[in-house]
């Protein structure tokens, strides 16, 4: 899609949905914390202060993990950048904005005045805290991908690199500082007529949220849509949002949470028996375990990503059903006064810790039983109707003809690596609460199948080289053990090439070896060269001084940094001769 002649498309709003993850997943242990020291639990007040500082301070714990999340490498330098942008934009637009006068009516004495003006500011900037922190953090990201690798004269060499990455971000929060200090007044103004029109809208808002997100899941981008209903609708004593504001003690927030309490709870958990009753008898013992695990994982943790990618695709139809249910389900907890919360998704765990919060908690037994009946019913009728291939009911041939050996040190990434095509097919492994975020270099490299032995639960391609494989909350844990398989690929190759076959370096390798070394940061900060396929492996004594402006000029498709002193680049042909060459010029 152009507009204005600038190309959107929805694969360059991932990064996005990914980096909004990482502030998101520390809010469990702020919603804990609150609630453990809260006058009707254990009655600590140091406890709860702990917990509500997490909750105040959003908008630079979103400045500091969206730019994180944002940057290539995910490197911390970019977190900094993220604070440095936030607390120049934050204090500035407090000294540029303009207090009302009725804000000092009643009040004498400069002292007390210099005070409410103060309040004022603050409580103003603290509305606008969160989008301000989301658009530091993105800045940040991405100047640190833009500017991460810069050069400076030799007088300022100090300052390039990553170092330049908090400098620029610096000044580009002085632009911030301009716009919300300025445009406070009309800003909140914004938000408010925001936050009318979906109040306003009603049941027909609250469906349309509920089944929106649900059928955004599967390009991630339902991360967006939670943050402006969780962190910036509606206001309460300075509370922002529908979480924020539960966690406030807005007797009407949690319109935005309580619908989903049913649907994860209850009907995703019987959607997993249904699944278990209509496999195969033979095959019921080897995915019953599965199926009770993401049932658990769902019911007590309100993570169901693993179970919808098991019949999102499968039977589309079926999803779109789940989606009105959701959304239903959304404007009956309303219609029925039920108010629930969670500070990470709609467990059990979270509906426990806040039950003393909640309004008419206990209506959520009768619905979800409910829920739990249709879904049950729905299901099993679709799987047995459409003869849908839910877990064990897949042919038995294609499952052991994709069952790979996962034995010896470093298995299941090992296994993952193979049946996302090899080393040289991944280009960059990343990872968010529940999937494998991965850039390939040819998704027909990608063995669907052999990764559903794996325990993926689905695959999404937002675009040509994008690739996202479900496999549950250990999607962090996987992504963290492939890149540290790829990165020892480096002393593999070289041990691989010594013991076995040896690679000339061809003339042509020479020259781009040549050219390539400059861009590395030279003959100093190469340490190793090793080759995988198409892909060239290196071990740098500064990742930071990788010029990849000038690689992609040589002809270098892609740069993968993998933490501060390992890269990958995938060339277009072989990579083993540059490899060689490359490990030459480094000895001499």
């Amino acid at each position: 899609m152009t507009i204005a002649g600038v190309r959107f498309s929805v694969s360059s709003l991932q990064p996005l949905g990914r980096a909004l993850m990482l502030p998101i997943a520390v809010l469990p242990v702020a919603g804990l914390l609150l609630r453990l020291g809260q006058p009707d639990m254990l009655n600590v007040a140091f406890v709860a202060a702990a917990g509500d500082a997490i909750f105040h301070n959003l908008g630079l714990l979103f400045a500091i993990g969206v730019a994180v999340g944002f940057a290539k490498d995910g490197n911390g330098a970019a977190g900094l950048a993220g604070v440095v942008c936030f607390l120049v934009a934050s204090n500035g637009a407090q000294a540029l904005m303009t207090v009302p006068a009725d804000t000092f009516v009643g009040l004498s004495g400069k002292g007390v005045a210099d005070m409410a003006g103060a309040a004022f500011k603050a409580g103003a900037i603290g509305r606008l805290s969160v989008p301000l922190g989301i658009l530091s953090g993105l800045i940040a990201g991405d100047f640190y991908n833009r500017f991460g690798a810069i050069r400076l004269p030799d007088y300022l060499a100090f300052f390039g690199g990553r170092r330049f990455v908090p400098i620029v971000s610096g000044v580009a929060g002085l632009g911030l500082a301009l716009v919300f200090g300025l445009g406070s007044t009309s800003l909140s103004q914004g938000i408010d007529t925001v936050s009318r029109a979906v109040v306003a809208a009603g049941p027909v808002g609250l469906f349309a949220y509920g089944f929106l997100n649900r059928l955004l899941l599967v390009t991630g981008l339902h991360h967006i849509l939670n943050n402006i209903a969780w962190y910036i609708v509606g206001n309460f004593h300075g509370a922002t949002g529908d979480q924020l504001r539960f966690f406030a003690g807005d007797p009407t927030a949690g319109a935005f949470m309580s619908g989903f309490f049913p649907v994860m709870m209850f009907g995703l958990p019987a959607a997993c028996l249904a699944m278990y009753h209509t496999a195969r008898p033979e095959r019921r013992p080897a995915v019953g375990g599965m199926l009770a695990s993401l049932a658990l994982t769902a019911m007590l943790t309100g993570v169901t990503e693993p179970i919808e990618f098991t019949f999102m695709f499968l039977a589309p139809v079926l999803y779109v059903i789940h989606a009105v249910l959701t959304g239903l389900s959304m404007v009956l907890m309303d219609a029925l006064n039920v108010r629930l919360g969670f500070s990470f998704s709609a467990g059990l765990f979270d509906y426990v810790i806040n039950f003393g919060k909640a309004t008419r908690p206990l209506l959520l037994l009768p619905i979800g039983a409910l829920y739990a009946a249709v879904y049950y019913g729905v299901f099993r009728f679709a799987i047995v109707r459409f003869d849908l291939k839910t877990p064990g009911r897949e042919p038995e041939a294609e499952l052991a003809n994709a069952a790979p050996a996962l034995i010896g040190e470093n298995a299941r990434a090992r296994g993952y690596i193979e049946a996302l095509g090899g080393a040289a097919n991944l280009i960059s492994v990343d990872a968010c609460t529940t999937r494998l975020r991965l850039v390939v270099a040819d998704q027909k490299a990608i063995d669907e199948l052999r990764l559903k032995v794996l325990g993926a639960r689905g695959l999404v391609r937002p675009s040509e080289r994008d690739l996202q494989v479900v496999i549950g909350p250990i999607a962090d844990q996987v992504a963290r053990e492939i890149r540290e398989t790829l990165g020892a690929a480096p002393a593999e190759s070289q041990a691989l090439a010594a013991t076995t076959v040896v690679v000339a370096a061809s003339p042509g390798d020479r020259r781009l070896a040549d050219a390539i070394l400059p861009a590395l940061g030279g003959r100093t900060n190469l340490k190793t060269a090793g080759a995988a396929a198409n892909r060239l492996l290196v071990d740098l004594a500064d990742g930071g001084r990788i010029d990849e402006p000038a690689l992609k000029s040589l002809g270098v498709r892609c740069v993968a940094r993998i933490g501060g002193q390992k890269a990958q680049l995938l060339l277009a042909t072989p990579a083993a001769g540059v490899a060689d060459a490359l490990a030459e010029l480094a000895a001499c």
